[in-house]
Order: structure tokens, then sequence, then C-alpha cells
């Protein structure tokens, strides 16, 4: 369960933010490959220091992090994004 109150689903394209508002769509850019991805906010975190978002499982094999786990990147919400249409892989 996330703090959004949805079940946590690994293979949709979520993120925890520590502020943004929940259902707020942003687009992800891996800093290292310049792969980018949209995911929806559901949750709250990450809670490690000096890490800015989370992402789900099928996010972060879309943006080429998740061997490694961790990778910088940039996190930019578009107001065209947030018309309530699914993010990318959904």
């Amino acid at each position: 369960m996330t703090a959004s109150g949805s079940n946590f689903d690994s293979e949709a394209f979520t993120a925890a933010h520590p502020w943004l508002p929940f259902g707020t769509v942003v687009r992800v850019t891996n800093l290292r490959n310049r792969r980018s991805g949209k995911v929806r906010v559901t949750d709250r975190g990450p809670h490690a220091k000096r890490r800015v978002i989370d992402v789900s499982t099928a996010a972060a094999r879309e943006l080429g992090m998740q061997r490694r786990g961790v990778a910088r990147v940039s996190v930019k919400a578009f107001y065209e994004d947030q018309d309530g249409a699914a993010p990318s892989g959904q």
C-alpha cells in the first residue's frame, strides 16, 4: 500500500517523491544515458539522503538504471502531462 492509498505495482510507471502532490506526472531523465520516461507520483519518499525520487522497477528498467539501482536524474513536471493521461508504458 502506498501513501496515496493505492496498491503498489512494480510494473506500473510510478514513483515516490517527498512533496509533489499525488497524481502528478513527472518526466524523469537518466543524465548518463539520456533515457527518459513519465511516472505518476503515488507515494512519499525516498527516505535516503541526497535522493530526490524513487521509481518503480518498470520505470527503472525504461530509464536504464535497474542494474545499478541509482542514477543521477532530472525530474520535471510539465503542464501538458497533467491531463490525466496514463504515463508512458501503461
